[in-house]
């Protein structure tokens, strides 16, 4: 399979390959996708290209255009942005198919951009990313709707709070936002308990999978090439050039984990890398040779769980009820599906440090205890004083990538340029947690827009 795509990717190179040329119904690229990587295959195949040379660490090497890392719905973005510009992309993923980590595990909200500082990333991204994404999601039939966000206050001290959120969403420039009595927001929302609310219109939610598959489907109709179970392990300089290692994921699975050593089976040598792996973007960055390390944020970790609703007839709710943000997350909140399934989450457990090789094969523990539900019980009640004992069960977790601690402020998305680090065509992204989802397609215009030659 592996060899058929590069092949693809090698016409495509000289103008062979067309939209035309790709098959695009739903079915072909699923399985197209679950296709299991013959990096092998791929590797001696470029070995007997006259183009393969070695490098000092004596293994084949190739030139591409744009290189991104990580299959995330921010790398993908990325790719068919790139892709839309003219320019040939590999994309390389360590799992066996795309949106596999964050991207996969979270609430699929779209957010209106309401929480974020004035003139952030975060906030400048949401904002325009929410408008970007539905206007993507209603021209290519992805499944979403906008079905409106309820921030509620439940005992008066927290009042002040909400009033804070409201004025950073006006800044922001949020459309609709309002202030509403909780007599009013108890009227629109039955089960709800509060005493003041901020209704927020412009929220909503989408099939983050159904999204994610689009955007692979279209930027592979655009001079992309996906490679999965192929890990970038780190990468080098020679001058001004980076040269980026990569390795077959399962030889990283064998890796006994006693030298800091890495042997590449491929160094690709890209005119732009975007370093978009996710949770393991700030420990990639640090085997990037050459790379001063303090320009790489720390990274901690998030984990957040997912209760859903059960031994219930109706869906208690129509809106996303999210309630005072908590340290390092928005609270255990309402989000429904869109087959209305009531989910309950994510609270936050900070996870101690995990070593690079276990961060690059996503081995993280996504398992979600029942006992967990214990926590969740007392903390909906405060706005859902109806749930009833023995209604929540066990869903999912996620990881969110992020660069501050417990008890530290949020910190900002981080996108890293030469300007930054001083390595040529290297662009880091380091930290993108919620709003990621929303704001992707706004991320990838601006790196497409800012570091694009």
């Amino acid at each position: 399979m592996l060899k058929r795509t590069f092949q693809s990717f090698r016409r495509s190179s000289k103008g062979f390959a067309s939209s035309s040329s790709r098959r695009s119904d739903a079915r072909f690229k699923w399985k197209h996708l679950h296709s299991p990587s013959n990096f092998t295959v791929m590797r001696s195949m470029m070995s007997s290209t006259q183009t393969a040379t070695t490098t000092t660490y004596s293994v084949p090497r190739e030139k591409v255009d744009c290189l991104v890392i990580g299959a995330g719905v921010v790398g993908i973005a990325i790719a068919r942005a790139l892709a839309l510009k003219g320019r040939e992309v590999f994309v390389v993923e360590s799992d066996s198919t795309f949106g596999t980590a964050t991207s996969s595990r979270n609430s699929e909200v779209i957010h209106a951009g309401i929480y974020y500082p004035r003139n952030s990333l975060k906030a400048i991204f949401c904002s325009r990313g929410r408008d970007m994404l539905y206007d993507y999601c209603t021209k290519h039939d992805i499944p979403h709707k906008q079905i409106g966000k309820l921030i509620v206050a439940t005992r008066s001290s927290e009042i002040p709070k909400l009033n804070d959120i409201l004025n950073h969403g006006i800044q922001n420039g949020v459309d609709s936002l309002r202030m509403i009595d909780g007599i009013e927001a108890m009227k629109m929302e039955p089960e709800l308990q509060c005493v003041k609310a901020v209704l927020s219109p412009v929220s909503g939610i989408v099939d983050s999978h159904s999204l994610m598959l689009a955007l692979v489907g279209e930027a592979e109709s655009h001079r992309t090439t996906f490679t999965y179970n192929s890990a970038v392990i780190g990468g080098h300089l020679e001058g001004n050039q980076i040269c980026v290692h990569v390795s077959e994921t399962n030889s990283l699975k064998e890796w006994n984990g006693t030298s800091t050593a890495l042997n590449p089976d491929l160094v690709l040598v890209p005119n732009l890398v975007v370093n978009s792996a996710g949770l393991s973007a700030p420990a990639l960055a640090k085997r990037f040779t050459g790379l001063a390390s303090e320009v790489i944020p720390s990274a901690y970790y998030a984990r957040g769980c997912y209760f859903t609703l059960s031994n219930t007839k109706t869906t208690p709710f129509q809106h996303l009820i999210y309630p005072i943000p908590e340290d390092g997350g928005l609270g255990v909140h309402v989000t429904l599906d869109l087959n209305g399934q009531v989910k309950f989450g994510p609270d936050v457990e900070w996870i101690d440090s995990i070593d690079d090789i276990s961060s690059f094969l996503n081995k993280f523990d996504y398992s979600v205890h029942a006992n967990r539900a214990e926590r969740f019980y007392p903390e909906i009640r405060k706005y859902y004083p109806n749930l009833k004992d023995g209604s929540l069960e066990p869903g999912y977790s996620g990881i969110r990538p992020k660069l501050s601690g417990p008890g530290q402020p949020p910190v900002d998305f981080v996108i890293q340029g030469e300007n930054i680090h001083g390595i040529p065509g290297l662009v880091n992204l380091f930290g993108i947690e919620s709003p990621g989802l929303t704001s992707s397609l706004a991320i990838a215009e601006y790196i497409v827009t800012r570091f694009l030659g």
